[in-house]
């Protein structure tokens, strides 16, 4: 029989994952394992618990929103062979399951987690070492898409959302920045960058689909800079709601599988939506192909 290691957040989405418990083991038993169930005690715990028990299991799978799946890929991302990752969202935004193809229905999703599903590669990033599996981001509004009410969310994108935010904001200060990747270097005033590997953020859509690729090797890149006329703005404009560039753009983006950001100052970033940590030299590198995830149809 094979085992399997069941990590889960009792109190992501509201809880709602203790109710579903009894009904996601017994997916989990029905489809051969024998499982071991950990409820995380506190922020970290499912990164340190993958870490030193993964290597004892053939499966290990997470229950909660991106944060814990954060966390366990952080674990087993320490690991020489890690093992095959499942994951259930129970979490109120769940931008990953959505990238993942995922159901909404615990059972469901734990039965792609178990094995019914499609075992994808995915690449993984780091800032300064510390891993995160769909974003990092800095500069102005890096929340704004987790505090939106859903009505604005569907009527409008993110991003749009960031440079509207820009513009009738003008006491916000940009970063001044040097941008290395990939051998190529650009330099500017920035109000907000985000680097990814995802098809939604915040639940709203990031980037058009065809360019995100999970396991490329590259992450897809966006900067906003500081518009120098209104001419500028209305192209970044553009270029956000179309999701396509426009010449002469506010809006920059491109792929790259490792980045140099350096300033004068700390810049302070979020990870998955969690303080990363603040520095004048941040450096962000692709790990290609690092993990196996159980990927819906």
């Amino acid at each position: 029989m094979q085992s399997l290691l069941f990590i889960y957040n009792p109190i992501s989405g509201k809880g709602r994952i203790t109710s579903d418990l009894a009904k996601i083991l017994d997916v989990f038993t029905k489809a051969g394992y024998l499982v071991t169930v950990y409820p995380t005690q506190n922020r970290g715990d499912a990164s340190k618990i993958a870490q030193e028990l993964g290597p004892g299991y053939d499966r290990v799978v997470c229950a909660g929103g991106d944060g814990t799946l954060s966390e366990t890929v952080a674990g087993l991302m320490a690991l020489e062979n890690p093992p095959v990752l499942g994951y259930v969202p129970v979490g109120s935004t769940n931008d990953c399951a959505a990238t993942l193809h995922l159901p909404k229905d615990t059972a469901c999703a734990a039965a792609v987690a178990a094995g019914g599903g499609i075992p994808r590669l995915w690449d993984i990033g780091t800032l300064n070492g510390n891993s995160f599996v769909y974003v990092a981001a800095f500069g102005a509004f890096t929340a704004v898409a987790y505090d939106t009410p859903q009505e604005m969310k569907n009527a409008f994108g993110h991003l749009a959302y960031i440079i509207a935010g820009i513009a009738s904001i003008p006491t916000i200060t940009p970063y001044h920045l040097k941008v290395e990747y990939d051998g190529q270097e650009l330099e500017g005033d920035f109000y907000y960058g985000m680097v990814c590997n995802t098809l939604s953020v915040g639940g709203l859509k990031a980037v058009p689909a065809k360019h995100v690729v999970l396991d490329d090797g590259l992450f897809e890149v966006i900067l906003i800079k500081r518009p120098v006329n209104v001419m500028e703005l209305g192209a970044g404009l553009q270029t956000l709601l179309r999701q396509v560039p426009v010449e002469g753009s506010a809006v920059l983006t491109f792929q790259a599988s490792h980045l140099k950001f350096t300033s004068e100052q700390p810049i302070p970033w979020t990870l998955d939506g969690e303080y990363g940590g603040s520095s004048t030299v941040n450096e962000l590198q692709n790990h290609q192909k690092a993990i196996t995830i159980c990927q819906g149809s």
